[in-house]
């Protein structure tokens, strides 16, 4: 609930959520180093820690950060590949038309009603709450109708009519993958245990520099605005279809203006 919330957000607004944290976590753990009543209890906690200890925690969150990043960027090259998939195999339809022998302004006239309504309303849907469009369905539902007429068969030849099929449930398939994608939510539990780490380091760090403020003021900055950048930046792409790098329509409507224009 709370990542949702967060990853909802603008990104400058990320930006200065995540930095918030940081720094109030930062701001604590000086002030438990330094203020009179919690100073000793501190060193003595720090006493005997070796610089070196830091990385112990540190590999396992660099582990992780490497983990979460490589997923969210797949899953964005994912959506990607299956946004030009679509795309592609729109596009074979609407030239199987054109080249084969019988009139097919029919399945065309099906095939930019299914463009016009992935464009105008499924996408929007899916920015919104991951869900598909009725009417997408339905107008997909008749395009395949349309190609899987026995006449097409008849007219144009089993190889054009079994082409042209397959074209069709490609087009399904891929819109089913995108759907699937869209729909899918955040891990919170990868991204917990990635603050848990981070927390930890950052106290891992305050300690080792217990008795020298000025080094552990420097330290604790510079580490917080490591994290605070990594994991924004990782958050961007954790979701393809709806935030800050959503991926857009743009490819399908550009294929749909093409059919129309007869540049295909």
């Amino acid at each position: 609930m709370i990542l949702d919330l967060w990853l909802d957000q603008p990104v400058w607004l990320m930006f200065t959520l995540l930095s918030g944290v940081f720094l109030a976590l930062c701001l604590l753990l000086s002030l438990l180093s330094n203020l009179p009543w919690t100073r000793s209890g501190m060193r003595l906690l720090a006493s005997g820690i070796v610089p070196p200890y830091i990385g112990v925690i540190a590999v396992l969150l660099s582990l992780l950060t490497g983990f979460v990043a490589n997923d969210a960027w797949e899953r964005q090259r994912q959506a990607s590949r299956v946004v030009q998939a679509e795309r592609s195999h729109a596009l074979a339809v609407y030239d199987l038309s054109i080249a084969s022998a019988p009139d097919m302004s029919g399945l065309r006239t099906s095939l930019f009603a299914y463009l016009d309504a992935v464009v105008k309303e499924e996408w929007p849907s899916m920015a919104a709450d991951g869900a598909s469009a009725p009417a997408v369905g339905q107008a997909l539902g008749r395009l395949l109708q349309t190609a899987a007429d026995p006449r097409t068969a008849a007219e144009a030849g089993e190889a054009t009519y079994a082409a042209l099929l397959e074209a069709v449930m490609q087009l399904r398939s891929a819109r089913s993958e995108r759907l699937a994608l869209s729909a899918a939510r955040s891990d919170e539990s990868k991204w917990l245990t990635l603050l848990v780490l981070a927390i930890l380091t950052l106290t891992s760090v305050a300690l080792v520099h217990c008795e020298r403020p000025f080094a552990q003021a420097t330290t604790l900055a510079l580490f917080s605005a490591a994290m605070v950048t990594t994991l924004s930046v990782i958050a961007m792409h954790e979701r393809p279809f709806d935030g800050p790098l959503a991926l857009s329509s743009e490819p399908i409507r550009l294929a749909r203006v093409a059919m129309e224009a007869g540049t295909r």
